[in-house]
């Protein structure tokens, strides 16, 4: 993610600010991808702290219009867990849109979200034709530590169950193109292998012995469309963490060059190699600090090979659909 110019005197601007440094209120203009003063401000700025600009006063900016169910306001912590929730869309959709996804020069469908809340009977999130569903519990820490500690997950963030379920969204999208579903069942599998019965397997047994050769998560192993959801957050990680390094003015000799842009990169290998040495670095300064890795994953030579189906993917996809 970039470090963004204020547009109004000195210092810095960073992707959620709604002020200056000053206190002067400002809008993110997410196509330009510059902060603007003399812009709508999204209807749910108060509401939800959305910075995003809208396309008219009184509008929702485009990430919050593509929520079309919103949480019961009445049930406990909704409205904040909500606004986390969208925080993590906008960061996602941000991400996706250096690629091109899901932006005014994008002709195909957005995705739709259903943001709710959760009461006795836990929300199921997931994707179904372009849908995606979120609890928004999920932002409450607590919650989502104890269901990661219960899943045995290393990693578990409002932001990377953003980046699986719309990663679900891209493959529909890709689906409908002609040359795509023969080269992703010869990487991937067949998709069309019962959904339901490899989860209700892979919950029951867990994934198979050695796992770690072939997927980057052990959920990777339960489904064709699992595997491609994880490796393609996988790749947004890398990606935004590789990015986010750089924006930041940080250095490491692994990188390809001082002002690389690791969206425009074209080598899927360079990318992730580069990535790889940025979180081995910050993994280190984290133990510093007590702190978990920050991204605790091990990537094999099939692992390495996915995210470079995905890079090819995600890099073409919208110019030539």
């Amino acid at each position: 993610m970039n470090v963004f110019d204020n547009p109004l005197g000195p210092g810095y601007l960073w992707f959620d600010n709604l002020v200056t440094p000053a206190g002067t209120a400002i809008a993110y203009d997410p196509q330009a991808r510059i902060f603007v003063t003399a812009a709508a401000f999204c209807a749910n700025r108060d509401r939800l702290g959305c910075n995003w600009a809208a396309p008219e006063p009184g509008a929702l900016c485009r990430s919050c219009a593509m929520t079309t169910l919103a949480p019961d306001p009445s049930m406990p912590d909704a409205i904040p867990h909500w606004a986390e929730a969208e925080s993590g869309k906008r960061w996602v959709l941000d991400n996706l849109g250096r690629w091109g996804w899901f932006g005014p020069e994008d002709t195909g469908p957005s995705p739709v979200f259903h943001m709710l809340a959760e009461g006795p009977v836990p929300v199921s999130m997931g994707h179904a034709q372009g849908v995606v569903t979120i609890s928004v519990a999920e932002a409450d820490p607590v919650l989502r530590t104890s269901r990661r500690e219960a899943l045995n997950e290393p990693y578990r963030t409002m932001i990377g169950h953003l980046r699986h379920e719309i990663a679900h969204v891209v493959w529909w999208r890709l689906s409908l193109r002609a040359d795509f579903l023969d080269a992703f069942r010869a990487m991937f599998g067949d998709e069309r292998t019962d959904y339901g019965e490899a989860l209700q397997r892979h919950y029951g047994n867990g994934p198979p012995a050695g796992w770690e050769q072939h997927y980057l998560t052990g959920y990777a192993s339960a489904h064709p469309h699992e595997d491609w959801a994880e490796t393609a957050a996988h790749l947004l990680h890398l990606t935004d963490i590789a990015d986010s390094f750089v924006a930041a003015g940080l250095g490491a000799p692994d990188l390809p060059a001082t002002d690389w842009d690791p969206y425009a990169e074209p080598d899927a290998a360079r990318l992730t190699a580069a990535a790889a040495a940025v979180t081995l670095g910050v993994n280190h300064v984290n133990r510093a600090m007590g702190l978990p890795d920050l991204y605790p994953f091990v990537m094999s030579d099939t692992a390495r090979a996915k995210l470079a189906f995905v890079h090819h993917w995600l890099r073409r996809g919208v110019r030539e659909a």
